[in-house]
């Protein structure tokens, strides 16, 4: 969503009004922040997501100017680094489905990278949560999480909707769930911030009774 000088309806104005008045908050339980604020990866292109043949926890590949990177979307433990990858694999513009090989625990595999390039990532999950970007002050760009049906931006803002994310200061790579719907992702050109609802214990549990 964006506004331009051009006239807004009272409906539209009072819109841009809200977004512009809210601060940034907290992403609500059950969401966690899986860093304490970000990672930081210089002159980042794109993200996507696979999920680690073992521990079945959503992981995220981070491709930039200086190779490729592979997160755990749960611990935020980057697992695998490719500084030097093949140079016709290195960005995915290279490839016809905008796609970079897998590294460490997913190697052999390709991973869709949504970024600078194209591509995009879920914007809602299965149980309700939905995200969006708006801009209400270009070319500043804010992110909102929403959970429910019908119009969440007419209630209070972090009840039904949370600004939880504002790119004030990199320009916006790529925002969306993973296919699981556990991890939420926010990549700009200068870093990545992540958010779980699949906890450290949730998860070891589970591995337990595979």
């Amino acid at each position: 969503m964006k506004w331009t000088k051009e006239e807004l309806s009272p409906y539209q104005r009072a819109l841009r009004d809200r977004f512009l008045a809210v601060p940034v908050l907290s992403a609500p339980e059950p969401w966690e922040s899986v860093f304490t604020s970000c990672a930081a990866v210089g002159g980042l292109l794109g993200i996507g997501f696979a999920v680690h043949p073992d521990s079945g926890h959503d992981l995220v590949m981070v491709v930039s100017q200086d190779g490729h990177g592979l997160f755990d979307a749960v611990t935020g433990e980057k697992i695998a680094r490719d500084r030097d990858p093949d140079p016709q694999d290195s960005t995915p513009d290279s490839a016809p489905d905008l796609s970079c090989p897998g590294l460490g625990p997913i190697a052999g595999s390709r991973v869709h990278i949504a970024g600078l390039f194209g591509g995009g990532l879920h914007s809602t999950t299965g149980d309700g949560w939905t995200v969006e970007v708006v801009t209400p002050a270009w070319p500043n760009e804010r992110v909102l999480l929403s959970h429910g049906d019908g119009m969440p931006h007419r209630g209070p803002h972090g009840e039904r909707w949370w600004h939880v994310f504002h790119s004030n200061y990199s320009e916006l790579r790529a925002v969306g769930f993973s296919p699981s719907g556990q991890t939420l992702a926010v990549a700009t050109s200068s870093d990545v911030t992540l958010w779980t609802r699949r906890t450290t214990t949730a998860a070891a549990a589970s591995s337990s009774t595979d």
